[in-house]
Formats: structure tokens, sequence, C-alpha cells
């Protein structure tokens, strides 16, 4: 069964660009398809139209629409981290070339936003200890990228 929703990523002239670079970061990931301008189309013959492609098994399309608006932290991306080595590899790996902002948010190089999220926080943020749950809380605001044994401890006090 097709998917009914999915998401569309707009950029100028990088679509291509930016669905390789994906694919690369995440695991079980792929480019499916590359729309490209014919001889007679409104952009340089060749160059990528619109990529389909998957990461984890969602469906995203980049399409190269010369862009008028540049994307915001009012949609970002959640990636669920289930231990400190997976927020390194994606924090590294998403902030080449982007910028890092606090709480476990970035926008990598592209301005697309997301953010980087160990499996554990909501049970520390959210925990049955309210002090601990606060400690967390307070930990986590004063980081940039998220560091699950700072948490911990902060959590356990």
């Amino acid at each position: 069964m097709p998917r009914k929703i999915g998401t569309c990523l707009w950029f100028e002239n990088q679509a291509e660009e930016a669905a390789t670079f994906y694919t690369s970061v995440f695991d079980d990931s792929r480019i499916l398809d590359i729309s490209r301008f014919g001889e007679e189309a409104p952009g340089p013959t060749g160059e990528a139209i619109a990529v389909d492609f998957e990461l984890e098994g969602r469906s995203f399309t980049a399409l190269n629409g010369a862009r008028t608006s540049s994307f915001t932290e009012a949609v970002s991306f959640v990636v669920d981290c289930e231990d400190q080595a997976a927020v390194d590899r994606y924090w590294a790996a998403l902030t080449d070339g982007g910028t890092e902002s606090q709480c476990g948010w970035l926008r990598d190089r592209y301005g697309v936003s997301w953010q980087i999220v160990p499996a554990i926080l909501p049970s520390l943020i959210a925990g049955p200890d309210p002090q601990g749950s606060q400690r967390a809380m307070q930990a986590m605001l004063g980081m940039r990228k998220l560091d699950i044994a700072e948490l911990q401890k902060a959590y356990d006090g």
C-alpha cells in the first residue's frame, strides 16, 4: 500500500545533494527515484527536479523549487537514540556544516532542524521523582548535544 503522507523538503538547487547526504547518515535509507529537468524544462538540463527517498522507512521528497522561504525550527525531525553512541553519531553527522542549538536541537547544512533525543529523556524529565525531573530539566537546558550520563547524574542528584 502506498504511503498516504510523506514529507517534501523544498531546496533552491541542492535536492539531490541533500537526499544523498541524508541517506548516508541514516541506516535503512535509500534514494528511490530522481526526476531530472529535460532540455525544454525551466531548470538546467540534467539537474534534479525532485528526489524521492526513504529514511528509516519514512518517505521524503527533496524538491528543487527556487525557494523564496527558508526552513525554520517550527518544523523539525526528531531522531530517537537508544544510547549515547547514537546521539554522538547523529549529532556529528548533522552538525557537520550546520549549527548547534540548545537542548538537543540543531540545524543541518541545509537549514533543516533536527532534535537528537536519547530514548531515556522522557523518563528523566518527567520521571516519578519531581525534584530529580527538575534537576534533569535544568541540566538539559544548559546543554547543546544531550549527554545521557550528565542527565542521569542530575536526575539522581
